[in-house]
Formats: structure tokens, sequence, C-alpha cells
């Protein structure tokens, strides 16, 4: 067997076509296949790669931690450096009540805790999403998912979870003294880059306080400068009581972090005790490359070139086929007429050394979230095989 027949044997499939594409490196913007092809990279890990594959700093804080000492107990026991001076670098960007961090494995296991840590505080068990949002696939994040396409085959899950268009007044109309929370993305990514009205917002978070409900964002994808702001909410000058993280947040390395006040977070320490527990969450390795990837943003300030990117994005696609383009910095949805279409598209462009996707809610539209550190250079050769791939 070939190593993609063996991929397809050994490993479990989450899709009958998957892309299949072999990779034996990665660095900076691009991906090299076992043939020796290299493909400009569209996608970033959906989010994942802010700082570029491979990013000198990020693999030298990696074989730096990997030589001092890897898993040694489970999350919260032991004081282990890497998370500490991590959780302190995030806190000192986030607004002075997200003081305190709990890291988990992943975004999803971020959402897991998010959720009770809304009921440990609240004593409430009603939650409110949005229709169209995705929070992970762990069985409490897929029950807020917004989509009974992906919900259903699993169900019984949480009860108590109530759905609303995102936008819509009838989700702030809902919010009463029984919701626990309501878990929002930033902006919507899987729907297709979707933002929140500034007004909208605004009531959301007067609701939410009013009622002694807690506000979650979900910044998972939008975080780490992916809008052209550290944090998606800053556009909105709208704060949550709880922040979810993940993605970027690693550094390419698997890592996920929910955020909330210290006295919050003291809510899993008794009665139960160990009210949240994780073996690997926050893995040494793993927040020290976060970590490095986050100060390399920061210092090659990566987050202020990314909305002149996105201009050139918008400027340069252009064409009779493109129904829409919808974008927060560097998340682009590119609306065709149909998801055939999409993927018509999208293999040609991965002929042309292209890699890009389409979007779970919205399928119908490109996905463009590259590293932020692809060049004027780049983006005029991704759009320009768009264009031809057209």
């Amino acid at each position: 067997m070939n190593t993609r027949q063996l991929f397809q044997q050994y490993l479990a499939q989450t899709s009958p076509a998957p892309i299949g594409l072999e990779i034996i490196s990665a660095s900076g913007n691009y991906l090299t296949a076992a043939d020796g092809r290299q493909y400009l990279d569209l996608i970033g890990g959906i989010s994942v790669c802010n700082t570029g594959h491979c990013h000198p700093s990020v693999v030298a804080a990696i074989k730096k931690q990997a030589e001092t000492y890897l898993h040694v107990m489970v999350y919260g026991e032991l004081v282990q450096s890497p998370q500490v001076a991590y959780a302190q670098l995030l806190a000192s960007y986030l607004p002075a009540h997200l003081d305190c961090v709990y890291f988990t494995n992943s975004g999803a296991e971020a959402t897991e805790g998010a959720i009770k840590l809304a009921r440990r505080l609240t004593g409430r068990t009603e939650i409110i999403a949005c229709n169209n949002s995705y929070h992970g696939a762990t069985l409490g994040a897929l029950s807020v998912m917004g989509d009974e396409y992906w919900r259903n085959a699993f169900r019984p899950l949480l009860p108590g979870v109530w759905h609303y268009d995102y936008n819509s007044s009838e989700l702030i109309d809902a919010i009463n003294q029984n919701t626990a929370c309501v878990i929002i993305e930033t902006v919507q990514a899987e729907a297709g880059v979707i933002e929140p009205q500034q007004q909208w917002l605004q009531q959301l978070r007067n609701r939410c306080t009013e009622t002694g409900t807690l506000l979650i964002f979900d910044e998972i994808q939008c975080g780490f400068g992916r809008t052209g702001k550290l944090w998606g909410f800053e556009h909105y000058n709208i704060t949550p009581d709880v922040l979810m993280l993940g993605k970027a947040l690693g550094g390419g390395m698997p890592l996920g972090a929910f955020i909330a006040s210290h006295s919050q977070m003291q809510s899993f320490t008794a009665n139960p005790v160990l009210g949240h527990i994780t073996t690997f969450g926050g893995h040494p390795v793993s927040c020290a490359a976060g970590m490095a990837s986050m100060q390399v943003l920061l210092e090659e300030h990566m987050v202020e070139a990314v909305q002149a990117k996105e201009r050139l994005f918008r400027e340069l696609l252009v064409h009779p086929s493109i129904k829409a383009v919808r974008s927060k910095g560097l998340l682009i949805a590119v609306k065709l007429e149909s998801p055939d279409e999409v993927l018509h598209t999208l293999t040609h462009c991965l002929e042309k050394g292209l890699f890009s996707d389409w979007f779970l809610f919205a399928a119908n539209c490109i996905r463009i979230a590259p590293p932020l550190t692809i060049t004027e250079a780049e983006i005029k050769t991704a759009c320009d095989i768009i264009l031809s791939s057209l």
C-alpha cells in the first residue's frame, strides 16, 4: 500500500472524499506535497497558523521546552512555567476582568468548560446560541452548534438549548432569569463571515447584564489578529464575561482556553473539588509554542497590516461569477452561485498550486483565511488563480 492507501485504511475518515494531499513539509505560507509541488495556503490550518507555518521563533520555543520537560502532571496540580507565562501574557492584553485562564486541549473543550462554568456560576441550565454557529463537535459543543443536519444523528443532546438567528431581536427577547449563558461567535465564521450589528450586540450585552446571564464570546477562529484587531470584540466596544480561544492560540500546536475572572474560576475548586479537570490541557510544549507565536504576532506588527491585505483581496476579487465578498480582516467568504461551483473552482485552484476550502454552513462560499504573513505579491497570485479558475 502507498501512504494514501494506508491513510484511508488506518485513520478514521471524516468524509467520503478527503482532499488527500500528502504533505511532507510546511514553511511560511506554503505547503509542500510528496511529489514536490508547493501550494500557497489560503486556509492556514483553518485560522490556526496566523504567524505562518513553522515560524523559527515558534519552532525554537518548541525545541527548548521539549528538551526541558513534557507532560508531568494533570492540569492545575503543579506549577508549570509555560502555562503561567502564557496566561499572564494573554491577561495583559485582555480587559481587566478577563484575568484567569483555563487551558484546554482544543476549542471544543473550551466550549465544554465555558458551558460548565456558566451553569456552575448561575445555577441555571438553559443556554441560548445562534443558528449557523459552530463551537466544536463534542456533545456539549454540538448541542450549541446551530445546524440540525450536524446535530440530529447524535441526539439526545443537552436539553434546554435554544437557537435563534444571529442579529435577531428574537434572541434578545428570549434571554431571561432561566438563561445561564448566551454563547455566540464574535464574527460568525462557518456561516460565511457574518458580522454582528453594533446596536444588536450592545442590546445583547445589556440584556445579559440585566438578567445575570453570562455572555460568552467564541473567538476560536477570529482571535489573534484574524479580524484586524487582536480580539474580534475590540471592533465593537463590547466585552464578554467569558472568552473562548483556540486554533491560533497554540501557534500550530493543540491548545484551547476559556478565560473569565479569577473569582468566577474559583467556583471549580470546591463543591465539587476538581470541578473541571484535564490531563493534557495546557501542555507545556503547546503553551511555549503559543506564547512564542503571540509574541511574534505582536513584535512583528502583523495585526496592523491585516486590514490593508483585506482591502487588496476585495479590490482584486471581482468577477461575474462572484456574487458577493464578505470579510472581516483576513477572514473572507467569496460567494458563488452554488456549492458545486465552489468545489469545481477549488479543484482548479488546487491544480494551479492554491489550497483553499469552503464553509460548513455556507458551502456556496470559498474560504479565505491565510496566515497573516501572506504578502501583497502572494495575494495577487492567489486572486489571479481564483479568477482564472472561475
